[in-house]
């Protein structure tokens, strides 16, 4: 399986009164992992309304273990580490340099980007996934 290490500086405007990463940001660190991993594997979310695709998050989870600061660089880890007929998950790990942070998954399911309609993952897509999560 390929992780993407996608680094994230830590912004004021992402913590909280006590100067600690409010809960709900560590959500979208990982959709922007998320989005740089398919960059990274020279495709983007724009590729998947051409291929007639749209992944909504239909689960999510996130375990805090310790908290980020302001001013803090964290590595948010990614990896798909699931694909099924019509949907996949993402897995991400957050650190600061070699602590733990934030564990967590999504699941998407494959739909069409306009109906909003299940569908099976397309063919390019599924290849292109399954390379990733074949290659270490």
């Amino acid at each position: 399986m390929t992780t993407l290490h996608h680094e994230i500086r830590v912004i004021f405007g992402d913590t909280d009164q006590m100067g600690i990463v409010y809960y709900a940001n560590y959500y979208r660190y990982f959709e922007g992992a998320r989005a740089a991993y398919l960059r990274d594997m020279g495709r983007s979310y724009k590729d998947m309304a051409e291929w007639g695709v749209a992944l909504p998050v239909v689960e999510s989870h996130c375990k805090y273990i310790s908290p980020g600061h302001y001013e803090d660089l964290l590595d948010v880890q990614t990896t798909v580490t699931e694909i099924r007929g019509a949907s996949l998950r993402f897995s991400y790990r957050i650190c600061r340099e070699t602590e733990l942070l934030v564990e967590g998954y999504t699941v998407h399911a494959c739909a069409h980007p306009e109906t909003g309609r299940v569908r099976r993952i397309p063919p390019e897509l599924r290849a292109l996934l399954e390379e990733s999560h074949e290659s270490s």
